[in-house]
């Protein structure tokens, strides 16, 4: 992957930014001056954090810290696309707001830390043209090597600076990102469908997460997806589909295959909003926020799309 230049956001009035620190006096040295400069100008603010940043900054605005929204890290970024239309509806119901965000990376499995990473990456497409600032914290001791590849400028005590890393959201891609996906176990259960066979799939979905031990809440959003993937493949594909379900890891996975669906050439798929009043779009965007991973694959003329739920 070369780095390169920004694109979408480039001279556009949304800030994404970078801000690493290593300490409590340099959370203070960059934060604070932020959201002192927002109060001054009585714009809103969001700052998502862990207690203890959010301790610090109650200490270092006193009274005027009821200004500031405030959240506590390990509640927001709990799902990548949730976390991101969490975000959507507070910069976009608000004039130009400050957020001060720090992803909990700590902890995260590899596969939940590339979704994350790819979030990051989506903010700058999800909110280009929109005038909003979005800092996003680090600390300096993890090592965050993708930082400046999804960030168009870093703040450091020196100022703001452009990074020569970055790569623009709709030619960002992870190591894999263009592998194939794994086959399905023998286990499986295949079942191919048209129209008037979406209400069998969605027993046959429902049957197996229940049978497996899934939470009722989390077979009802499975469910959902599934069908919303499945009517997608009828409506805009050829018109049927191939539906493959199975247990693994603790997850269930269904994939819907659509022979008509072909390679994708929408960019970043299911991660932006529908624009109002759009009559298409809904079905990813949906999966996305419900599902714990959503795969996609257009290869010879056939999408691939991969549900991921886990059990509970």
């Amino acid at each position: 992957m070369q780095p390169e230049r920004a694109s979408l956001d480039s001279g556009g009035p949304f800030a994404h930014t970078a801000v690493a620190y290593g300490s409590d006096s340099g959370f203070l040295a960059l934060v604070q001056p932020l959201i002192a400069g927002a109060l001054r100008e009585g714009r809103r603010i969001l700052v998502v954090t862990g207690e203890r940043g959010l301790d610090l900054i109650g200490d270092a605005f006193g009274a005027d810290a009821r200004l500031i929204d405030r959240h506590l890290a390990e509640r927001w970024y709990t799902h990548p696309t949730r976390t991101l239309a969490a975000f959507h509806d507070y910069v976009r119901q608000r004039e130009r707001p400050l957020v001060v965000g720090e992803p909990v990376w700590s902890g995260w499995t590899e596969r939940q830390a590339r979704e994350w990473i790819r979030y990051e990456s989506v903010l700058n497409a999800a909110f280009a043209g929109v005038p909003a600032g979005l800092c996003c914290l680090y600390d300096e001791t993890l090592a965050l090597d993708h930082v400046l590849r999804t960030h168009p400028a870093e703040l450091t005590g020196a100022g703001v600076r452009r990074s020569d890393h970055y790569v623009p959201p709709e030619r960002f891609a992870l190591p894999g990102d263009d592998l194939p996906l794994p086959d399905p176990p023998p286990s499986a259960v295949v079942t191919d469908f048209t129209l008037e066979e979406l209400g069998r799939l969605r027993a046959l979905v429902t049957d197996h997460a229940r049978r497996a031990g899934m939470r009722r809440d989390l077979v009802a959003s499975l469910v959902l997806s599934a069908s919303e993937m499945a009517a997608n493949s009828v409506e805009h594909g050829a018109g049927h589909g191939r539906a493959t379900i199975w247990a693994a890891d603790g997850e269930i996975v269904c994939e819907i295959a659509d022979s008509g669906g072909g390679d994708l050439d929408v960019p970043l798929p299911g991660y932006l909003p529908p624009e109002p009043g759009s009559p298409r779009g809904y079905g990813l965007w949906i999966s996305r926020q419900l599902c714990d991973l959503v795969q996609l694959r257009g290869v010879d003329g056939e999408l691939r799309v991969r549900l991921h739920m886990t059990l509970g």
